[in-house]
């Protein structure tokens, strides 16, 4: 059951470091400088990351029965940026901690 939890706070830090990239990084030389090959490698990794990342969200919410509330609230946290950093933190970080205590 801890396995779900380490593998949707590990996605969820790669599709969240993925998206900042690809925001801050890979856009602006798409369209400032028009260098295009950055932006297809970095969107397709996170395409494949974020795809990822509801699959590993669905498998933990279920293991951890988690309320459809709070899995709208991480499913939401990949559209922001920062999103899934703040997320991880807030959200996920608690239920790591209570699980290590209860072990």
């Amino acid at each position: 059951m801890r396995s779900s939890l380490i593998r949707f706070k590990w996605i969820a830090l790669l599709e969240g470091s993925s998206f900042i990239i690809l925001l801050f990084i890979s856009m602006p030389l798409k369209y400032g400088w028009d260098i295009l090959w950055p932006n297809q490698i970095v969107g397709m990794s996170h395409g494949i990351l974020t795809v990822l990342y509801v699959f590993s969200l669905i498998d933990f919410s279920i293991q951890y029965k988690i309320k459809f509330t709070r899995i709208l609230g991480f499913f939401v946290a990949s559209f922001v940026p920062f999103g899934t950093f703040y997320a991880e933190k807030n959200w996920l970080r608690p239920i790591s901690i209570k699980e290590n205590q209860s072990v």
